[in-house]
């Protein structure tokens, strides 16, 4: 199983936004920071190439890139983006993550707890 699963609108939402900030050859790189009330958030940002750490997947045409030392706690997580009258973003579905905060921005897995924050 890949650490990470980026559904096809996930892939192609990415792609169209690195596409506009002139990185069409770039990577997404999918990360966990801690903080946030439960401990842990989750980080996305766009990167030239890959680091020493990084594994490299790839969907639909783009480049992902999660550092090894994340990936357990990645593992078999889904990223996808959906669109509604709100407007758009991104879901992620963890099924490491046994908690998470009440806005859903935060979370903490059976074995990392991170660093939780007073909210």
């Amino acid at each position: 199983m890949a650490t990470v699963i980026l559904t096809e609108a996930a892939a192609y939402e990415v792609k169209d936004m690195l596409k506009s900030n002139d990185m069409s050859h770039g990577y997404l790189k999918i990360k966990v920071n801690g903080g946030g009330c439960t401990g842990l958030t989750y980080g996305m940002s766009a990167e030239e190439e890959p680091g020493d750490n990084d594994e490299v997947i790839e969907y639909y045409g783009l480049k992902v890139l999660v550092d090894k030392h994340n990936a357990p706690v990645l593992n078999g997580t889904t990223i996808d983006f959906k669109q509604s009258l709100m407007g758009g973003g991104f879901q992620i579905d963890n099924l490491n993550a046994i908690a998470s905060c009440g806005c859903g921005s935060s979370f903490k897995t059976a074995t990392v707890s991170g660093n939780p924050e007073q909210c």
